[in-house]
């Protein structure tokens, strides 16, 4: 089965609001990276965007992690399982650690680690890991479901010339 047939409309709106916060990010002079928190009703629980830049920023700070922490707070445990996190990019290691021990049933994300290579190159503030978010999961005790990449195109938008200027803004 293909990502798209996995995922609903709802599921592409809800993506789409996490794109839109990862530009706001990027407009706020932070990375472009947003992620959100729906319980199964689509109502979103919580969202942040990325606060891992330097100089103020701390490394730890991913969207995803923020956003699962947030969620942590707002519900219990086992209403987690049934919530969804939308993310503009795909979780790194460290997101889809603190997803998986917070509880998160479910993951939809925007750009692949690998097409968000392509845009961010070597750039020193993203160092990527290829470990996708699935290989992660799939060592866990328990199921996350897994949808993505979805919108790639727009996904990428509030990358494009973010990680070419010198200072990691443009």
């Amino acid at each position: 089965m293909q990502p798209e047939q996995q995922a609903s409309a709802r599921d592409l709106t809800l993506l789409r609001q996490a794109i839109a916060l990862s530009a706001e990010s990027r407009i706020s002079g932070r990375h472009p990276f947003a992620a959100l928190v729906a319980d199964e009703n689509g109502k979103v629980i919580a969202a942040a965007g990325n606060n891992s830049m330097p100089p103020l920023g701390d490394p730890t700070q991913h969207a995803e992690l923020a956003a699962a922490a947030l969620a942590a707070r707002a519900l219990p445990h086992e209403q987690l399982s049934k919530c969804t996190l939308y993310t503009s990019a795909e979780p790194c290691c460290m997101c889809a650690g603190a997803i998986y021990w917070c509880n998160i049933g479910r993951v939809v994300y925007g750009l692949s680690e690998h097409k968000l290579l392509e845009l961010t190159g070597a750039h020193p503030e993203n160092p990527t890991l290829s470990l996708p978010c699935r290989h992660i999961f799939a060592t866990g005790q328990r199921p996350v479901e897994v949808v993505g990449p979805l919108l790639e195109d727009e996904a990428a938008v509030p990358h494009r010339g973010f990680w070419q200027s010198n200072c990691g803004s443009s």
